[in-house]
């Protein structure tokens, strides 16, 4: 049997067939674009994901017999509010997870709602990212859209409307909503009312490995697909990621540089950082994870290379970095491009080069970004670390991980191991095994890991680089605390 992967996406959806021993068939990516209406706006026509998914699987299924599809899963961005109307339409353009517009809003949730009271009704804080301060912004800012309101999803979700008709989102990326309380599972209803918003306007929940239905007859006419095929839940797409990379179980640890980068940290048993400095979310196996996000990673060495220096030959402008420099460089950058998550909470920070003089190359600053980067996923490993998880090794994926300069940098930063999974696929590979598991192929997520993820390559820490990179970590730690008040009256 063959299973579909959606990989629902910021800049595309990526779509992939699978066979039942976990080998890809094929791979399709289907590209849209974004809009920044606004400095730190970000939203997105969900219709572009709809044509891209609906047009994407016919291509994807070009020379297979679509007869042998048994499912289908979708990991997806994270936390963007998609509002429908009575009759399902779209009301407004999705806002997305890279969306700092709330700043007022995260400021109320957290100072006069409070952060003890949201953590103990949801395990976390307000993010400008979150669903729930959208809500809230939208409400003050376009009343007369919110009162149309009749459904409230997230983008994978809205996918997996279309597909079976059915209103449903998973507990792994409902949990970055701030609307669920994640310890009990279910929608808090003290949140609900504080947004203004009714149980009925939300989706049903589903564990991501739950059948939730099976393809409309208009939609299998338009895809070619049986009206038999499964469609599960899914997750959010760094819970999909982790199970796409095996990252299930107590303490097991994956790193994403995709546009966004993340720390996922699994876990049995629910748990909060008592700082809230990462995210306590379900996980798509069943269980938990805490997670840690940075708005910009590889978008930003993305900004520096075709934006700034105009290429996209990002192996040509690494390639001067050699061995001997690392952990020499005098620069440093802070990878806020899009202000800033986790650990510090900041929608007021800002990208920054700092260091530079007169003889500072280009690829110093290239250097200095992707170190940027793997310093700021170390400041989250530090929160883990704090609370007495011990990590001494992860799974790596994402866009970034395909750069072995970078994959050596973050292994020193961090002085783990980092393995790389034979498959790349990270959310795709996971909404597919998630699929195998509702069509029954599988007992558990878990099991599905254990049989279908295999590591490629690992990279380990130089004791000598990890050293020097230990110095320039503790001088990283220093820049954005003496910027902060700067940056805050920059933006006001």
């Amino acid at each position: 049997m063959l299973y579909i992967g959606i990989d629902l996406g910021t800049s595309a959806v990526k779509l992939l067939l699978m066979d039942g021993e976990g080998a890809i068939q094929n791979i399709v990516s289907r590209e849209y674009p974004l809009e920044f209406p606004h400095p730190g706006w970000s939203q997105q026509n969900p219709e572009d994901w709809r044509r891209a998914v609906l047009e994407g699987i016919p291509e994807l299924l070009h020379g297979f017999d679509a007869a042998q599809v048994a499912g289908i899963g979708a990991g997806g961005q994270m936390h963007g509010l998609v509002v429908l109307d009575e009759n399902d339409s779209v009301i407004r353009p999705a806002i997305l997870w890279n969306d700092g517009r709330t700043a007022k809003q995260v400021d109320y949730l957290n100072g006069v709602v409070g952060k003890e009271k949201l953590s103990k009704l949801t395990a976390n804080i307000a993010f400008a990212g979150f669903t729930a301060p959208k809500l809230l912004w939208m409400r003050e800012n376009e009343p007369s859209n919110f009162a149309k309101i009749a459904k409230i999803m997230l983008p994978k979700d809205y996918i997996n409307y279309l597909l079976t008709g059915v209103h449903c989102t998973d507990y792994s990326d409902a949990s970055g909503m701030l609307l669920l309380d994640v310890a009990h599972k279910c929608w808090s209803q003290e949140m609900l009312d504080l947004c203004g918003i009714t149980e009925a306007q939300m989706p049903r929940l589903f564990e991501s490995y739950e059948k939730v239905g099976t393809l409309l007859p208009e939609i299998a006419r338009q895809t070619g697909l049986p009206e038999s095929v499964v469609v599960c839940a899914g997750a959010g797409d760094n819970a999909a990621a982790a199970v796409g990379t095996g990252t299930v179980g107590e303490g097991a640890c994956n790193i994403s540089l995709g546009t966004s980068g993340t720390v996922f940290i699994s876990s049995e048993k629910f748990g909060v950082d008592p700082h809230n400095g990462l995210h306590a979310f379900a996980h798509a196996d069943g269980h938990y994870h805490l997670m840690g996000c940075m708005l910009s990673a590889a978008s930003c060495n993305k900004w520096l290379m075709e934006d700034i220096f105009k290429t996209s030959d990002y192996a040509a402008e690494q390639a001067d970095i050699t061995p001997d420099k690392l952990g020499n460089n005098r620069v440093y950058f802070l990878p806020y491009l899009m202000g800033e998550r986790s650990p510090i909470n900041d929608t007021n920070a800002r990208g920054t080069f700092t260091g530079m003089t007169m003889d500072t190359s280009r690829s110093d600053l290239t250097q200095a970004v992707l170190e940027g980067v793997a310093f700021a996923i170390r400041d989250s490993f530090e929160v883990a670390k704090a609370l007495g998880i011990p990590i001494r090794r992860s799974k790596l994926c994402g866009g970034g991980a395909k750069s072995p300069l970078w994959r050596t940098i973050l292994s020193n930063v961090l002085n783990i191991s980092l393995d790389l999974p034979e498959s790349e696929q990270g959310p795709g590979m996971g909404g597919a095994m998630l699929a195998m598991v509702a069509c029954g192929c599988y007992p558990s997520v878990a099991a599905a890991c254990e049989a279908l993820v295999h590591t490629a390559q690992t990279a380990d820490p130089d004791p000598a680089i990890a050293a020097k990179y230990e110095a320039r970590y503790q001088q990283f730690k220093k820049v954005y605390p003496a910027l902060r008040e700067l940056f805050a009256g920059m933006n006001v």
